[in-house]
């Protein structure tokens, strides 16, 4: 089975890994008896559907989800159901996964326009001459 992450991107099943344990969250005694709570696992290192570069920069942008072993280890207990639950969870993986999808625009420094200099050192010029104007003459 695979998952559509964007059109013609696709993301196997096999490399995540759910389980499912006692919930702390929402479910009243209903989280005493049924394990809601969804851990899933997704083998980054052996996932062939990312690249080098879609793998290190998942690892930047998500440190806190990012083992050392090169897991993502996110968990959902927000719903009542198990099934909410796992598309949840489902669903914030690819969201991370589009996110770094394609590399970071670089950013082209740029020099301030003349007009921009010269509207800024007007600025300054009258808050100057408002602040001397408050003065107590002697």
């Amino acid at each position: 089975m695979t998952h559509e992450i964007e059109p013609g991107w696709l993301l196997d099943a096999a490399y995540l890994t759910f389980k499912f344990v006692r919930s702390t969250g929402p479910g009243g005694q209903n989280v005493n008896k049924v394990s809601t709570k969804v851990e899933l696992r997704f083998d980054v290192a052996a996932c062939d559907n990312l690249s080098q570069a879609q793998k290190s920069r998942l690892a930047k942008a998500f440190p806190s989800v990012h083992t050392a072993a090169g897991l993502i280890v996110m968990t959902s207990d927000r719903h009542r159901s198990q099934l909410q639950n796992r598309g949840d969870v489902l669903e914030r993986l690819l969201d991370m996964l589009r996110q770094i999808r394609r590399p970071p625009k670089s950013r082209v420094k740029t020099k301030p326009t003349r007009a921009s200099k010269r509207r800024r050192v007007e600025g300054k010029r009258q808050r100057s001459e408002t602040i001397r104007q408050r003065r107590v003459s002697d």
